[in-house]
């Protein structure tokens, strides 16, 4: 089966290409000659990844998956959630995001927090919708300098280390996206 993953980002692609079946033959927007940037203009995760993957499978016709992820935090009534990716600014990097989100929560008491993760697929025949979620708290500065995104400062409950302290295996098996993604390759792999 051949599905493009509607990204341009090399590191969910690589972490998500370690948890596919060897079945599925899975296409970058590289590989397919995509370029450019893909619309995201909704305000919840479920809106964007279907707009995402809806995007490509327009163009190219073929099965497309596409995830969106954001990072809630309570005592933040939520931020920055769907802005996750953007929180300090639209070409902002990984370091700004976090800095600007331990500068917000400073002497904050309540740290408690959970990534979300929905994968979207469309295809000529359906579309469906996959959600991953794993709670953790912020920590106060960063641990670890593997993963990206704010994986330096998020403590998965029951864990004494960070997404950024650990493997890229262990960090799939209990994260937000690594449980989105098995929802959609048991999905995948039921039908195939």
């Amino acid at each position: 089966m051949k599905i493009v993953f509607a990204t341009n980002n090399l590191n969910k692609l690589k972490e998500i290409q370690q948890m596919l079946p060897t079945s599925i033959e899975l296409f970058s927007l590289k590989d397919i000659g995509f370029e450019g940037e893909i619309p995201e203009d909704y305000e919840t995760l479920e809106e964007n990844a279907f707009q995402k993957a809806q995007y490509i499978f327009d163009r190219y016709k073929i099965s497309c998956f596409a995830d969106d992820t954001g990072l809630e935090v309570d005592s933040l009534n939520g931020a920055p959630g769907v802005y996750s990716a953007r929180y300090a600014g639209e070409d902002c990097i990984a370091e700004n995001n976090m800095r600007k989100l331990l500068f917000d929560m400073a002497g904050k008491a309540n740290r408690s927090a959970a990534f979300k993760t929905v994968v979207a697929f469309v295809t000529d025949s359906e579309k469906i919708a996959f959600e991953g979620v794993a709670a953790g708290e912020i920590l106060i500065e960063k641990q670890g300098d593997e993963g990206f995104g704010y994986d330096p400062i998020f403590k998965p409950e029951g864990y004494d280390i960070t997404y950024a302290e650990m493997s890229s295996i262990e960090k799939n098996k209990i994260s937000h996206r690594g449980k989105a993604v098995r929802k959609f390759t048991d999905y995948i792999s039921s039908k195939s």
